[in-house]
């Protein structure tokens, strides 16, 4: 049978893990917002600079836009209807996949000048999100 003693020292040395855990997920929380702020910054300096590239320490920064789409508030049911009443029954299933939809909503975008569907535009939420990305040579 396993003593006390050995018990207790499993007990704090669990503690102390869990307590290391809590520690670098707190802290890879603030490199995280770290990172998101200086990829903001950046990516908004280079499209000011008109640069959408460039190679600085072996590493090849450049802009990266991908459109997100989601359904509006509480309009995942509308979307769905609207999706299949205009033919685009075949993207739906039980869930409407977030990229699927991105691409699509893009497609649409593109077809009708930059502007979505009249039809589309009340029963989904797009958004542009342009990051930086580091790619070594």
């Amino acid at each position: 049978m396993m003593e006390q003693t050995e018990i207790f020292k499993m007990a704090d040395e669990l503690k102390a893990a869990k307590d290391e855990k809590k520690e670098l997920e707190a802290k890879t929380k603030e490199v995280n917002a770290r990172i998101e702020e200086l990829d903001r910054e950046l990516s908004d300096a280079m499209a000011d600079a008109e640069c959408d590239k460039f190679t600085r320490n072996g590493s090849t920064f450049y802009l990266n836009s991908r459109l997100y789409a989601s359904p509006a508030a509480g309009g995942r049911d509308a979307l769905i209807h609207a999706l299949k009443d205009n033919g685009y029954g075949s993207i739906v299933t039980e869930t409407v996949n977030a990229n699927t939809l991105a691409s699509f909503c893009k497609e649409q975008m593109t077809a009708n000048e930059d502007e979505l569907p009249e039809w589309l535009s009340g029963v989904v939420n797009t958004f542009e999100k342009v990051t930086v990305g580091i790619r070594k040579k």
